[in-house]
This record gives structure tokens, sequence and C-alpha cells, in this order.
């Protein structure tokens, strides 16, 4: 029995570096597809979406060495982040679906004219990453204060992805020719609202892991 528990510690800890790795390569794919987007590079592109690869083994790794440690009968606060860390991972596998969505929509705006007209999708890139970020740090650092202040901040995400929506539609509206590449844009804007979804997740489940309180549909957190 002694020698149980720093052997859990000891995997619990690889487990959560392991996390980290994903994590890094996840920020890194949507980087990259945004950057792609911004110079019209589509081997850039293509790169980020085999690098999605890279991102589904770890889940599946973290998922199996996730059961095992369950395995092992955890206490509760390792149980407790045994879940907080299985569902990180499946919410950092969402974020590389999503730089894979940007980066095929990269693609295919690369063969079509460049737009005449600036739409400000990297400020959205920017807010989103930022809190997929500050999610990530608040984990690490075991910050649910930290957590809950972030978890607000998606409503500035969503005000500037309507905002850019609307901005679109009417483009498409007077200018039939762009409608194609709008909807591209369109798409694009869409996945990096939902990346800023997924680190409001994250962020929720710090809280959880911290506080031992589900607040995913608690009013006021």
């Amino acid at each position: 029995m002694l020698k149980k528990m720093p052997e859990i510690a000891v995997a619990l800890e690889n487990l959560k570096q392991q996390l980290l790795t994903m994590a890094s390569h996840a920020e890194a794919a949507v980087n990259r597809s945004m950057r792609a987007m911004l110079r019209r590079d589509d081997e850039l592109a293509r790169r980020t979406r085999e690098d999605d690869t890279v991102i589904d083994r770890l889940e599946v790794e973290i998922d199996g060495a996730v059961l095992e440690l369950l395995g092992r009968r955890p206490a509760a606060l390792e149980l407790r982040l045994l879940t907080t860390v299985a569902k990180i991972a499946r919410e950092l596998e969402r974020v590389g679906d999503e730089a894979t969505t940007i980066s095929r929509r990269c693609i295919d705006l690369g063969h079509e004219a460049p737009l005449k007209f600036r739409v400000d999708i990297p400020q959205l890139a920017k807010l989103s990453l930022e809190m997929l970020r500050e999610a990530l740090d608040s984990f690490v650092n075991a910050e649910s204060v930290r957590a809950r202040e972030l978890i607000l901040r998606d409503d500035a995400v969503d005000a500037l992805h309507k905002q850019l929506q609307m901005e679109l539609a009417a483009r498409m509206a007077n200018q039939p020719e762009t409608i194609t590449r709008c909807l591209h844009l369109m798409v694009i804007a869409k996945s990096l609202e939902r990346i800023g979804d997924h680190a409001t997740n994250i962020a929720e489940t710090v809280v959880y892991l911290n506080e031992g309180r589900d607040i995913r549909h608690a009013s006021g957190l």
C-alpha cells in the first residue's frame, strides 16, 4: 500500500504532462491554420490537416492511461483529476478538428481570388486562443477563480463572431460574386467561436476539479 500511492502520483504527473503536450499540438494547429489563411499557403494548411493525427493519437493514449489508472482504485481527489484529464483531452481533440476544418477552408479559399475587403477573423482567433491558453494555465496552476473569470469572457468571442457573420452576410447580399468566399470565411469564424467554447468547457472542468462543483449549467457561476 505504501508503494501504491507514489506510483499513482508519478503516473498522474506523467498523464498531466501528456495532456499538456496534446494541448501544445492543438494550439499550434490552430495557429498554423490561421497563418495558412493569411498567407494563402496551401502546403501549410495541408500540414495542419496531417498533424491532426498526432492529436488523435494522444487522445487515445491519454484515454488508455486514464482507464489503467482507474483500475488502481484511486482516491476521490485522484478520481476527480482523472475525470478532468479525460474531459480536457476530449475538448483538445475537438480543437484539433476545428483547426483541420479551418485548414480545409483555407485551401478552398486559395483557389479563389483574394477578397478586396478585410474581415477581422485574426482578432477572433486571438481571443479564442487566449481563452484556450488561459484555461490550460488555470488547470496547471489549479486556479478555479481564474477559470471562472475566463468563462465570462466567452461572451466577447460570441459577440465578435456574431458581428463577423453579419458583416459577411451583408457582403454576400451586396456582392453576390463573393458568396462562395464569404461562406468559407463564415465556417472559419464558426470554428474559431467553437474553440472559445472548448476553452470554456475546459475552464468549467477546472472549477469541478478544484471545487468539486459542476457549473456547466449553473447561472451566475
